[in-house]
């Protein structure tokens, strides 16, 4: 009844792999384009760093996560 059963489960793991690198290879293959030119490059980058600045700042806030005593 449970023959082939670990060999089964050990393969969830590269499974789950497969999907995040499959997902990851669907959401930046548009953006890879934008990076063949320096100015959409700059603006690229820029843009990315100002959404993780923004979701810090507003995470921080929400969560009160000041760090003053």
């Amino acid at each position: 009844m449970f023959d082939g059963f670990w060999e089964n489960i050990s393969r969830y793991p590269r499974y789950l792999v497969t999907i995040i690198l499959g997902v990851l290879l669907n959401v930046f293959a548009p953006i890879a384009p934008l990076f063949k030119r320096p100015t959409t490059a700059i603006a690229s980058v820029s843009f990315l760093v100002a959404l993780f600045v923004f979701v810090f700042f507003t995470l921080r806030a929400m969560l009160d996560l000041d760090q003053t005593i």
